[in-house]
């Protein structure tokens, strides 16, 4: 497979609501990673490869770095569950969030401004663990590619 002209890799997406990238290979491929909300860890996907390529669109969706690392930690914060300074920081936004909502009001923009930075800090927190454990797909320095956007 060939990388597409006018497509800028990496490159990130929404499948069906879970946060997917890409990269190019060194042979001039893409290779593509789906969020395991078991794990959160990066699965294999290059099956999908086409699909979000050429059908984005209604489930499907481009989405920038920010926004990218912002579903993938929100992916992390709801379905996972540890111990350590992540997973600290997950209990964080969640009660920022159930506080907002037992109140039945929305989050304020100092709240939202803190979710966004709590999420950009676990991402890179995650992902460096991710890279120590030995996943191929973990990227600790795309925080650093959009800065505070």
């Amino acid at each position: 497979m060939t990388v597409m002209p006018g497509l800028t890799l990496p490159a990130y997406f929404s499948y069906y609501k879970s946060p997917v990238k890409m990269a190019g290979t060194p042979e001039g491929g893409i290779k593509a990673w789906r969020l395991s909300h078991d794990t959160g860890g990066w699965e294999p996907a290059d099956d999908l490869v086409e699909e979000i390529l050429f059908a984005v669109g209604g489930e499907i969706s481009s989405l920038t770095v920010d926004s990218f690392i912002q579903w993938t930690e929100h992916d992390r914060g709801r379905y996972l569950r540890g111990e350590g300074p992540v997973f600290a920081l997950y209990e964080t936004v969640r009660a920022i969030v159930e506080s907002a909502q037992s109140e039945g009001r929305r989050l304020t923009a100092r709240e939202l401004a803190l979710i966004r930075g709590i999420r950009r800090k676990t991402f890179v927190m995650f992902e460096k663990q991710l890279q120590q454990a030995g996943d191929p797909a973990a990227d600790p320095s795309l925080e650093a590619e959009e800065g505070d956007s």
